[in-house]
C-alpha cells in the first residue's frame, strides 16, 4: 500500500451537506488539500441543483449529488431518500455547510452524535436566521459563530467551539457577516479535525473533549492544550 493509500484509509470520511455558496465547504476542502485535515470528503451533496458550492466540489474532483427537496411530497420522503444516499458514502461524520433545511426528528436521530452544523451566532444567542442583523438590532458588542452538533432542538445542540468577533457603531449586516465568515472558516475544519484525530467524541449525549467532559465551548483562539 502506498503511502498516500495509508493516509486515505486512515482519514475521516465525511459527506458534506450544503445548498448555497460554499464557502465552509471550500474552508474545509482548502484543509484537506495542505494537509491539514485528516478527512476524506466522499461526496458533497445539496438540495438544490445551482448551489455553487457543487462547482467546488466538482474543481477539487469531490463526487457531488443533488436531491431536490421539491421533488418529494413530504418532508420525511425527502429525508429518507437523502439518508438512504448519505449511508450509501458510509460517513463517519455528516457535516452540514450551509444546508438550509430544519432536519426531522427521525433524520437527526439517525446520525446522532455524529453531524456537525455551523451557526453564524454565538450561540445561544440568536438562534435560526438573519443572525447579523439581529444582533445589530440586539445592540450587542459582540458577535460570531458556533460549530455545534446537531440535535432536534433547532441550534440547540452541544456546542462545541465559538470564535467572537467585535461589532462597530458603522456595520451593517454585510460586514459582519465577513467578519464572522472569516472565523466560520478557522473553527470549522478545527472542530473536524479535532474529530478526525480522535480528541472531540460523544457518549450517550455528553461530549468529550480528550476523554474529558467538554462543560463549555471551546473559545478560539485555543489554548495551547486544544490546538
Amino acid at each position: 500500500m502506498s503511502n498516500s493509500q495509508r493516509e486515505q484509509a486512515a482519514a475521516l470520511p465525511i459527506v458534506v451537506l450544503i445548498s448555497g455558496n460554499g464557502s465552509n465547504l471550500q474552508a474545509i476542502i482548502d484543509a484537506v488539500q495542505r494537509d491539514r485535515l485528516p478527512v476524506q470528503i466522499r461526496a458533497v451533496i445539496s438540495n438544490r441543483s445551482n448551489a455553487y458550492g457543487l462547482k467546488r466540489a466538482h474543481t477539487a474532483g469531490i463526487p457531488t449529488a443533488v436531491v431536490d427537496h421539491q421533488a418529494f411530497s413530504s418532508r420525511a420522503e425527502y429525508e429518507a431518500s437523502l439518508q438512504e444516499l448519505i449511508d450509501l458514502y458510509a460517513p463517519a461524520l455528516v457535516v452540514l455547510a450551509g444546508y438550509m433545511r430544519i432536519l426531522g426528528d427521525a433524520f437527526v436521530n439517525h446520525y446522532q452524535g455524529r453531524m456537525l452544523n455551523i451557526h453564524p451566532s454565538l450561540l445561544p444567542a440568536f438562534p435560526g436566521l438573519n443572525t447579523h442583523q439581529r444582533a445589530l438590532d440586539a445592540a450587542v458588542t459582540e458577535h460570531g459563530a458556533s460549530i455545534h452538533f446537531v440535535t432536534n432542538e433547532l441550534d440547540g445542540g452541544p456546542v462545541v467551539v465559538q470564535a467572537a468577533v467585535p461589532l462597530f457603531a458603522d456595520d451593517d449586516a454585510e460586514t459582519v457577516a465577513q467578519r464572522v465568515r472569516i472565523q466560520e472558516h478557522i473553527i470549522y475544519p478545527l472542530a473536524i479535525r479535532w474529530i478526525a484525530e480522535g480528541r472531540l467524541t460523544t457518549r450517550g449525549d455528553q461530549v468529550l473533549f480528550d476523554q474529558q467532559p467538554l462543560r463549555q465551548p471551546i473559545q478560539y483562539p485555543p489554548t495551547l492544550t486544544t490546538c
